[in-house]
């Protein structure tokens, strides 16, 4: 009785722990959370600050005694005690009242995660108010999302580029057939405008500006048409703010080695697949997924290094958080696709 209970009154929730953002996926109401995943706190006694946009917004803007936190890097926990604070907060702001049963929670991790790790993300999400936990890998998640058939016996190639980890993978009969993680994502793209300015231009600029700029023009590809965009930074011989411009084939000339990295990592899963497993994504082409399927030119170039058909998942900044959804709404058939 108490079981049949918890089924009808329970919200359980499936969740994408992102690396850059955090989005959860409620039984019965679809995706209702989508977060910044950052931390503002006081440094003094510990008191969370804000969370999420708030806490973004505060990010490199703080006086000493509050400081904005990524907890997530590289896809996996980095600071436990925060990471079980802005969990916590997520879980409370969507459940937003009484909640009769703590909820079952699915959630998504890299495919690289070691068990040290794994650990980790259930105790974090336990300590949080999570009944049961579930785990399932990022590059599955993105294939159910993406509506792609994993249940049969063909094989299915899923990039998976989020904030910290590129994911490739091989799928066939609800099970991974080859993966690898690549700890070169969108946070590395970043990093490397970061870095190209401050090289080229003598000029440093903040993560979250770099950010835009990659979104606004970044391209692993040369585009139809140029693209310019205004760049806010401080110089770093006169020490002053300044505004300058940027066009593509800069941008694209400091994002050439991550591309590159992702290129690789995607030749080596073609090299150590099957052939029968090849013959069916020859024919079937490779998927993206993730934020980083939305930068400019990658389906081209990935196309050009491979010979292979590239298709973009719908709305592939959602496509782990909905797969993730999807079993947890037909968790009797599709549970058997989480590792725990």
């Amino acid at each position: 009785m108490l079981g049949k209970l918890r089924g009808l009154f329970a919200k359980d929730l499936a969740i994408d722990l992102g690396t850059a953002n955090t989005l959860i996926f409620m039984r019965g109401k679809g995706i209702i959370l989508n977060e910044p995943s950052v931390v503002a706190i006081n440094k003094v006694d510990g008191r969370v600050i804000a969370v999420g946009k708030a806490a973004k917004a505060m990010y490199g803007k703080t006086p000493e005694t509050i400081e904005a936190i990524r907890p997530m890097k590289d896809g996996v926990i980095a600071d436990f005690d925060i990471t079980k604070k802005m969990i916590s907060y997520f879980i409370r702001k969507v459940l937003s009242g009484t909640n009769l049963f703590p909820p079952k929670v699915i959630v998504c991790v890299p495919s690289g995660i070691t068990q040290v790790e794994k650990k980790a993300v259930i105790d974090s999400s336990i300590q949080s108010g999570a009944r049961k936990v579930h785990l399932i890998e990022e590059p599955m998640a993105a294939a159910i999302g993406s509506k792609l058939p994993i249940h049969e016996a063909r094989g299915s190639m899923v990039i998976d580029i989020g904030g910290g980890t590129t994911e490739v993978a091989v799928l066939s009969l609800s099970a991974t057939a080859y993966s690898e993680s690549t700890r070169v994502a969108g946070d590395e793209m970043d990093e490397a405008i970061m870095q190209h300015i401050r090289r080229i231009l003598n000029i440093q600029i903040g993560p979250f500006e770099a950010e835009r700029v990659k979104m606004e023009i970044g391209s692993a590809s040369p585009l139809r048409q140029r693209l310019q965009t205004q760049v806010r930074g401080r110089d770093l011989i006169r020490g002053v703010p300044v505004s300058f411009s940027v066009d593509d084939s800069f941008i694209r000339q400091a994002l050439n080695e991550p591309v590159k990295a992702i290129v690789e990592s995607t030749r080596r899963a073609l090299e150590k697949t099957s052939p029968e497993l090849s013959a069916d994504i020859t024919e079937r082409g490779i998927v993206l997924a993730g934020g980083g399927a939305l930068l400019k030119g990658l389906g081209p170039r990935l196309h050009q290094e491979t010979g292979l058909p590239i298709f973009r998942a719908k709305d592939p900044l959602t496509a782990i958080v909905r797969g993730t959804g999807e079993v947890l709404e037909n968790f009797k058939t599709l549970g058997k696709v989480c590792i725990n």
